[in-house]
């Protein structure tokens, strides 16, 4: 049963972390006068009243804390003990959603209770990070062991499936950020390497598809990622391989026909050379799947699989961009400057960025905002509530706001590193990393920089199951974090 050593500060609350707890304050209240900004109505001045939103959000605020509170008060233990209960209620939770959600712009995500809707995809996160910090908190676990690797990977996927069944890409697309918590318990970082491979591939292959160099009939993109593949594929064989002549061999035997083969289309007679790319990225598979015959060496396999895979990613990258609905597709196509439209999927983004330049250094103050009050930028008051602080408290107050968001971080990843046992440092570090994807998706998503998949601002966006979802998440790890001092016997 647990015990406390003579260490122990008496009293769970003199035992919680005080700090954090008062960064969450501060951003929740920092969030709700943000609210007020954008959804503040001058023909509905009360800015209680349920009727409005920044009403609704101190409601939500009020029950969050006193959630909080009651989070406190569970121990650690009850947390352990139905890690995997919770996440099978929140997996079926999300199952039935699929049937019973009203269609909502599109999705059944949103289940009505009353006067209220709440979001299961919000609540699952907390589900998730328990049940994945208890199944790698188990005895003997190790990432080596691909029979556990896969059942940790399966632990996530399976509701971003059901997520995305709810269509709710963006959503879903958090779930990502429980990978990085793997890295740091030892995945290896060949495979976060593959999918920023992946990005990259599919960036440059759709941005540059249709460009083509001048005079000769080859496609901009499809040359660069069949270049791209062969220097990482090099890369990868350099890094994880054992042969150190390989690498050496393939990079200049690749780069030295590539070469000669853009000479020779560029000056004597103009042809598709991305063939020669292509031949040249299959015998670099077939070379590495030789050294793996030759050297018995798993990861010569993997290194053939990450040549195969970047290979066909470019002919992937098409098919991919095809079947993306129309919406989605469009809004790519926009972030990668291929089309402009101001009128349509490019509206909301090119708003808030109008709306943010216009506060300038000091911001229009409070309530002044006139992009927010004209009610220019859609959704201001959720996805978009960066661009109300931009434009109401300027670049002072946005750059305010993402400090506080790093110092809040920063606290987090101290308060994971500190923790005594598996359990709890897997949970802190999904709290973390759960933030830092919302935190750099939403605002990249504002700033143009990220594609908008229409996910909240942590405790600044407007919406109870996001604030619940954050708040459960927060202070079930404080609470973890508070016995780190118990002993068990």
């Amino acid at each position: 049963m647990p015990v406390q050593n003579e260490q122990t500060p008496k009293g769970i609350f003199l035992s919680l972390d005080w700090m954090t707890i008062g960064f969450y304050l501060i951003l929740v209240t920092w969030g709700w006068f943000s609210i007020c900004g954008a959804s503040y109505d001058f023909h509905n001045p009360d800015i209680l009243s349920f009727s409005t939103n920044s009403g609704k959000q101190f409601v939500w605020i009020c029950t969050s804390i006193v959630l909080g509170c009651m989070l406190i008060f569970i121990e650690k233990r009850v947390f352990d003990q139905s890690a995997f209960v919770l996440y099978t209620v929140m997996m079926l939770l999300l199952l039935v959603t699929i049937f019973i959600a009203p269609d909502t712009k599109g999705s059944r995500s949103w289940i009505p209770l009353g006067p209220v809707k709440l979001q299961p995809a919000e609540f699952a996160k907390f589900s998730v990070a328990l049940a994945l910090a208890k199944y790698m908190d188990q005895y003997g676990f190790s990432m080596l062991n691909t029979k556990q690797f896969v059942r940790v990977v399966g632990i996530i996927i399976l509701p971003m499936l059901l997520i995305v069944m709810q269509k709710e890409t963006g959503s879903a697309l958090v779930y990502l950020a429980f990978f990085l918590v793997l890295y740091r318990e030892g995945m290896t970082g060949s495979l976060l390497f593959t999918a920023f491979a992946a990005v990259v591939y599919f960036v440059v292959g759709v941005r540059f598809s249709s460009d083509f160099f001048p005079k000769m009939p080859v496609s901009i993109g499809e040359f660069s990622v069949l270049l791209l593949a062969q220097i990482f594929i090099t890369g990868m064989t350099y890094m994880y391989g054992k042969d150190r002549l390989a690498p050496q061999i393939m990079l200049l035997g690749g780069l030295g026909v590539s070469l000669l083969a853009f000479l020779f289309s560029a000056f004597v007679i103009p042809f598709n050379m991305c063939w020669i790319m292509l031949g040249l990225c299959i015998l670099q598979t077939c070379y590495i799947i030789g050294l793996a015959i030759y050297y018995q060496s798993k990861n010569y396999v993997l290194i053939a699989l990450f040549a195969i895979l970047s290979t066909g990613m470019y002919y992937v990258c098409d098919t991919v961009l095809d079947h993306l609905a129309d919406h989605q597709r469009t809004r790519i196509e926009v972030l990668l400057g291929k089309k402009e439209d101001l009128r349509g999927a490019g509206y909301n983004v090119n708003q808030a960025k109008i709306a943010i330049g216009s506060g300038g250094l000091a911001g229009k103050g409070f309530l002044k905002g006139t992009q927010t009050k004209l009610k220019y930028v859609p959704e201001q008051d959720t996805d978009f509530i960066f661009c109300t602080v931009g434009e109401e408290e300027g670049f002072i107050g946005a750059t305010g706001v993402l400090i506080m968001y790093l110092i809040f971080i920063w606290r987090l990843i101290s308060l994971a590193e500190r923790q005594p046992d598996t359990l709890g440092r897997v949970y802190g570090y999904s709290v973390c990393c759960i933030f830092i994807f919302h935190l750099f998706i939403n605002v990249g998503m504002v700033l143009g920089l990220t594609p908008v998949i229409g996910i909240p601002l942590p405790f600044f966006s407007y919406g109870g199951s996001s604030l619940w979802g954050f708040t459960i998440l927060l202070f079930i790890f404080l609470r973890m974090d508070a016995e780190r001092n118990v002993k068990r016997q």
